[in-house]
């Protein structure tokens, strides 16, 4: 049930108030909306006389926020975010069905868009949004339809698609490669680049090689891309997916460090939550992922 009007400021009111805060004067934010200054002291009056609540401190060297003008304004931008977030989908969209989907960075480019492109050339009424996430969420807190998970079975309250495996390979700049080629233990002596979502990959690499290794050090990063291009620039080996290093391998940014791909526990999957009913976009689209996989 949507609140009664009396507590429903005007956008406009709100969107003086956050101009306020982000920019700290009437002056400024005036400037930022194309409006005159008594303009936005008049929004911020009326948003004052219907909460009840002062917003907004005078004197003579101009205006602050007070400390729950401040906290409004911080909550209206929120809410200004997402209803500009909501309107461009839509209108993005158009009167197509739209779905919306959580990925990851480096498997959502390289392994789902090809599959998405022919997807959606079959489907011309469907659009299709993509947004990056790097851990599971709470659907019920986002408007995803669906999110690509990689690992175990971990994420409660979902069905499950299994999309593909991983398999890992050392990889370096070309001119870096060990002259030991096929010798894990070599690698030891060389720089090593750590991503933030797999922890223990390095030393697990080298335990299944038969090399005792334990905390390893590095430059860490927070996704393949990033580790990726850490690597061409010669920082260290970077441990990649077979779709990230075979790209590299064919461009020559990157060479294999070891002649052998490793399979890694954890699969990628297509989740979605189980206590919503699929919308038609979604069944065509696990129907078509279900085909290939």
């Amino acid at each position: 049930m949507i609140a009664p009007r009396r507590f429903l400021p005007s956008v406009n009111s709100l969107l003086a108030l956050e101009a306020v805060d982000r920019l700290g004067s009437v002056t400024a934010a005036a400037d930022d909306l194309a409006l005159t200054h008594s303009a936005v002291s008049r929004q911020l009056k009326v948003l004052e006389e219907q909460l009840g609540v002062e917003l907004v401190r005078r004197d003579g060297r101009g205006v602050a926020l007070t400390a729950s003008g401040r906290a409004y304004a911080q909550s209206a931008r929120g809410y200004l975010q997402d209803l500009a977030h909501a309107s461009l989908k839509i209108r993005a969209a158009g009167e197509r069905a739209s779905l919306n989907l959580a990925i990851r960075p480096a498997f959502g480019m390289h392994w789902l868009a090809p599959r998405l492109h022919r997807f959606a050339a079959e489907h011309p009424q469907i659009s299709i949004n993509l947004s990056t996430r790097l851990a599971p969420f709470d659907f019920a807190q986002t408007g995803f339809d669906a999110a690509v998970h990689f690992g175990l079975q971990d994420w409660p309250g979902v069905n499950w698609l299994p999309l593909s495996g991983e398999r890992v390979i050392p990889c370096c700049r070309p001119d870096l490669r060990p002259k030991r080629h096929g010798d894990a233990a070599a690698l030891l002596d060389m720089p090593l680049l750590h991503l933030e979502g797999r922890p223990g990959a390095w030393e697990e690499w080298f335990t299944a090689q038969g090399v005792e290794a334990a905390r390893l050090r590095g430059m860490l990063f927070d996704q393949y891309l990033t580790l990726t291009e850490g690597a061409v620039l010669g920082f260290g080996l970077a441990l990649l997916p077979d779709y990230l290093a075979e790209a590299e391998f064919l461009r020559g940014r990157l060479s294999p460090a070891f002649p052998h791909y490793l399979t890694v526990e954890g699969r990628y999957y297509l989740v979605w939550p189980a206590s919503a009913e699929r919308s038609r976009p979604l069944t065509e689209l696990v129907a078509m992922l279900a085909q290939e996989t």
